[in-house]
């Protein structure tokens, strides 16, 4: 089998991580990867924020966890230490699809470097947020973003999930 389709089969949504920090340039070649993905009309309208800092990964974790209303202590990143945030331009009209793409390019990328992935919401509900707003400012990103989702990677612990088995009727084929 070809091995982006096999990769493509074998990545999992990991909901376990070991705390250990993966080599920077393993990350490097994730958020490289997302700068490969397909983009309406190459605008290249999506960017990446690399979160390796373990103190803006829990403020961060915290205002996600406040957002999805869980209980004090729950950590909706799943204790990955590193949280690639895709934002895109507001005003483009195609940016949830131009960055989900880049999600998907991030996730299938730690796969083949034997790192977990997951994709977490509520990037959208925390950068309308002034103080995640300051924090594009603060490190330099000017303009209008909106968050379409975190990567969370990481090093997996325990064994890959099973997939689930494929719906039927989900194929139509006009010949």
């Amino acid at each position: 089998m070809n091995e982006i389709i096999k990769a493509m089969k074998e990545r999992r949504s990991i909901r376990k991580f070991k705390p250990d920090m993966p080599p920077k340039m393993d990350i490097e070649q994730i958020v490289d990867a997302g700068l490969y993905a397909a983009n309406g009309m190459g605008k290249q309208a999506v960017i990446t924020v690399a979160v390796t800092n373990k103190a803006l990964r829990d403020r961060l974790a915290e205002a996600n966890r406040k957002i999805g209303g869980w209980q004090e202590g729950f950590d909706p990143f799943y204790g990955a230490p590193v949280i690639l945030i895709v934002l895109a331009d507001k005003n483009w009209r195609n940016r949830v699809y131009d960055g989900s793409l880049v999600m998907g390019n991030m996730m299938l990328a730690a796969h083949s470097l034997e790192l977990g992935s997951i994709w977490i919401h509520r990037a959208k509900e925390e950068f309308e947020q002034d103080k995640w707003k300051k924090l594009l400012s603060d490190i330099g990103v000017s303009g209008e973003w909106e968050g379409i989702g975190h990567c969370a990677v990481g090093y997996f612990e325990g064994d890959l999930p099973d997939a689930a088995k494929r719906k039927d009727g989900r194929v139509y084929w006009v010949e």
